[in-house]
């Protein structure tokens, strides 16, 4: 089975030079969790994934390893901390929301050709541990393919086997 048979086409993109707050809205809206990065011309320049945002966040938010469990005298402290952490994290968002796409996505992109087999796709993200495959052709992004369209077309396959045996 070829990827032209399971990718889509509707492809949901983001340039460059948008954002990360414009891709995590448009992430949120979509509900999807990745988007290619293309440029004015809509050539392939990258992948910016939810991981890649989150990234951005690393090396201000230290999470706590320690369970801590407050003495009583303590507790009066909590409301207090948990504010000021809060207002925090919120000053470290407010300054990363301004960050440009092209500063964070992933440069080095796994890619296919809608002529490749789902064999190759599936290959490529297992060994690499990727959701997507952007689909090219010409340099041209056309389509993308995802673990879920890769199931969903063999276990299809699959049934629809069974269903001519019988």
């Amino acid at each position: 089975m070829k990827i032209d048979e399971v990718m889509n086409r509707d492809v949901i993109t983001i340039n460059e030079e948008d954002t990360i707050r414009d891709a995590a809205l448009k992430l949120k809206s979509e509900e999807i969790s990745g988007l290619p990065v293309v440029d004015e011309e809509g050539k392939l320049k990258g992948i910016l994934s939810e991981a890649d945002i989150l990234s951005t966040l690393e090396e201000d938010v230290e999470f706590p390893r320690d369970l801590w469990l407050p003495n009583p005298f303590e507790l009066v402290e909590i409301p207090i901390r948990t504010a000021l952490d809060w207002n925090k994290y919120k000053k470290i968002l407010k300054d990363k929301k301004e960050i440009l796409v092209k500063e964070v996505m992933t440069s080095k992109v796994y890619t296919v050709n809608p002529n490749d087999e789902i064999y190759r796709a599936a290959n490529l993200m297992s060994k690499h541990k990727i959701n997507r495959l952007p689909v090219i052709e010409n340099n041209k992004l056309i389509g993308i393919v995802a673990r879920e369209d890769i199931i969903d077309s063999i276990v299809k396959h699959r049934y629809d086997e069974e269903l001519e045996n019988e």
